[in-house]
């Protein structure tokens, strides 16, 4: 079983170790969360090579080469959960499922790997559970003042067994938009199964390979993210590691995500697999997610719609026009430093207030971040919308806020709408 902490040059499958063929090549890339300070932009910038890779043994999709996760997760980490309404809609919705899995009593433990601000957490505690968040970054002590009590530290092995411990084996163990990122994937899903009981319940949510082909979403890889999931290598981990997939679903936050429910291959429930299984693996089949060409036709793709959109903002800037970008998700800083649009190009990106993105610079890119109350103030006549994955919710508060210029969509297809 492979305990090799990942970090530098990949050079084998994360999964089964086969051999690695490179698709796309997207050069080097900063960090997408190492948001800069004004005193920062005269510094030296790392970036890191950004290759995707396929096995052809299993099927796995990934990057090959694996930052130091303190650098790619800062302590000053500024990702809050509770700020995306459709996140929050999810994380409810994941909790109320979970809990109908299995017959847990209310005093249950429930811990959250990668827990945040605390927003999936809140909804067990809700609904009585006894919760625990393990989270890495300064984000920890905002889920504390929340009344979530959460480990500030890097999820391990010697964390589950602190864990166990001081409060017992867990119930249900939750892993929502990490599973794809931990560099020690063998011995953290091992340590996932030391700390569940034996009839517990294991819930991750990754970013979905099948929605990402489909919608060329190209902004969604980067460093954090270190594998990109299908069905079939989920599976697998999971087997390899003494887990039974039961159940998977697609979601909707991230652009298209998957949900799956696994328990211990000895649980009473382990052989009551869902249908919806059967029907994802064909999709994804139909898909040609297990073909090379693929992702070499995706690659091509992604070429176009880069220069697409590089077409679109370069002609409005020759016009006179200025551009803002909303909002600044991870995925912002991947679609800003592939494109090669920087400061020249966009005037500002806006956040909501309250974020703590405010006041910093754009990784690479180094356009600065400021209050979303300047775009009414200024009223630019372009806005490119990069959470365009929820577009329509943005469109619609911006004009509701007053905001009458157009906006550009930089995905799935490149263009400008007049929005809603």
């Amino acid at each position: 079983m492979n305990d090799e902490i990942l970090l530098g040059k990949i050079s084998r499958c994360q999964i089964c170790g086969g051999s690695i063929e490179e698709i796309v090549s997207f050069g080097h890339q900063a960090p997408v969360q190492r948001y800069l300070t004004r005193e920062q932009l005269s510094e030296p910038e790392t970036t890191y090579p950004l290759n995707w890779h396929w096995c052809s043994s299993c099927g796995l999709v990934q990057i090959d080469y694996a930052a130091d996760p303190r650098i790619v997760f800062p302590k000053e980490y500024p990702y809050q959960s509770s700020m995306t309404k459709n996140l929050r809609e999810d994380f409810a919705d994941l909790a109320e499922k979970a809990a109908k899995k299995c017959a847990f009593s209310k005093n249950a433990l429930v811990v959250d790997i990668g827990s945040n601000d605390g927003t999936l957490l809140g909804n067990f505690k809700k609904r009585g559970f006894r919760v625990l968040g393990v989270e890495p970054t300064n984000v920890a002590s905002i889920a504390i003042k929340n009344g979530i009590p959460t480990v500030n530290k890097f999820f391990s092995e010697n964390v589950a067994e602190d864990i166990v411990k001081t409060h017992g084996k867990a119930s249900i163990v939750t892993a929502a938009n990490v599973f794809a990122h931990v560099n020690n994937l063998f011995p953290a899903i091992r340590a996932i199964r030391g700390m569940l009981e034996d009839d517990g319940l294991f819930v991750s949510e990754s970013h979905y390979l099948l929605d990402l082909v489909q919608k060329s979403e190209y902004d969604t890889i980067y460093h954090e993210h270190l594998r990109y999931y299908s069905l079939r290598p989920l599976m697998r981990l999971h087997e390899m590691l003494g887990f039974r997939v039961i159940d998977a679903e697609r979601i909707v936050p991230h652009g298209g995500s998957i949900r799956i429910y696994a328990v211990k291959k000895e649980s009473p429930t382990a052989s009551q697999q869902s249908p919806r299984l059967q029907e994802l693996l064909h999709l994804e089949e139909q898909a040609g997610l297990y073909k090379k060409g693929t992702f070499e036709q995706l690659g091509k793709r992604i070429i176009g719609i880069r220069h697409d959109l590089l077409s679109i903002l370069i002609g409005i800037k020759k016009s006179g026009a200025s551009i803002v970008g909303i909002s600044a998700p991870a995925r912002s800083s991947m679609l800003l430093g592939y494109c090669h649009i920087d400061d020249k190009i966009l005037d500002y990106v806006v956040e909501r207030e309250g974020s703590l993105k405010i006041g910093l610079y754009t990784p690479g890119t180094h356009i600065p971040i400021v209050n979303e109350q300047r775009l009414f103030e200024d009223h630019p006549e372009y806005a490119l919308i990069l959470s365009w994955h929820f577009a329509d919710e943005l469109m619609r508060k911006l004009r509701q806020l007053g905001y009458k210029g157009r906006f550009i969509m930089p995905l799935p297809e490149p263009g400008i709408v007049d929005g809603i």
